[in-house]
């Protein structure tokens, strides 16, 4: 009787450790292998161009989606889990990366974006301090449990250049990285640089298209500056230089460049 009390007693062990699957599989889950990791590369921010109502809307029940939406009060909102893809990065590529939905956490931004001013020009609108604190925690949670490298943190513009402008010249992509999150240039190696540059003809835009693939963007190789080409110029000037994003190739850009690993 003791032995077949040992035995149910065991078999009861054993059965805590496989979970009823599917079609009534028995799952065993208590081996967890060692060689793995998070399938999260990268973090990309976007803004909405919508209030919060619209962007909850359009976010949980349209044809687009994104793991966290943040509002400008900085409550947030998780729409996805972590494990599954959201579909927010569309046509992008990154390091050479185009699977950016299957290999990214995508966080949306309520803000309008830009609206037309009284001269045609673009206006783009400040993010609320409370959001950007409220992004600020989130963030730097999603780096350490998922060890995102500081050049994977990139906005919508990074990775989809030819298409995209979001998050915009006013994102604090300079603050955030001063708070440990993202990458940055070393600004005194950069004014270096400059002060060389101005004395030297500047490089060929075959130059910059080579420096924009080594820092994750999808450059074309040219030699020429094409459309696309400034296109991508413009993007990387938003991100680190956003006093003057036009896409043209200059001095301080290129400083900036080689002031970055």
């Amino acid at each position: 009787m003791l032995r077949l009390s040992l035995i149910l007693a065991a078999a009861a062990v054993l059965a805590g450790c496989a979970t009823r699957g599917p079609a009534g599989l028995d799952l065993d889950t208590s081996v967890n292998a060692v060689s793995q990791s998070s399938r999260v590369r990268a973090i990309v921010i976007h803004y909405t161009t919508e209030d919060d109502a619209r962007s909850m809307q359009l976010l949980s029940k349209g044809k687009v989606s994104a793991h966290y939406l943040l509002s400008p009060a900085g409550r947030a909102h998780r729409l996805v889990d972590e494990t599954r893809a959201a579909w927010h990065a569309g046509n992008s590529s990154w390091y050479g990366i185009t699977a950016m939905n299957s290999t990214s956490i995508g966080i949306e931004l309520v803000n309008p974006g830009w609206t037309q001013g009284a001269d045609g020009g673009r206006v783009w609108h400040a993010y609320d301090d409370r959001q950007i604190r409220a992004l600020t925690i989130l963030v730097r949670d999603l780096i350490q449990r998922h060890g995102v490298a500081p050049e994977n943190v990139v906005g919508h513009s990074d990775i989809a250049p030819q298409r995209k402008v979001d998050p915009g010249p006013l994102f604090p992509w300079k603050q955030l990285a001063a708070a440990g999150i993202g990458r940055w240039y070393d600004e005194a190696g950069a004014a270096a640089q400059l002060a060389r540059l101005q004395a030297e003809p500047l490089p060929a835009p075959a130059w910059f298209q080579q420096q924009l693939q080594r820092l994750g963007y999808a450059s074309p190789q040219t030699g020429t500056l094409d459309r696309a080409t400034i296109n991508v110029l413009a993007a990387f000037q938003m991100h680190y230089r956003p006093a003057r994003y036009d896409g043209q190739p200059d001095a301080e850009t290129a400083a900036i460049m080689m002031a970055m690993p």
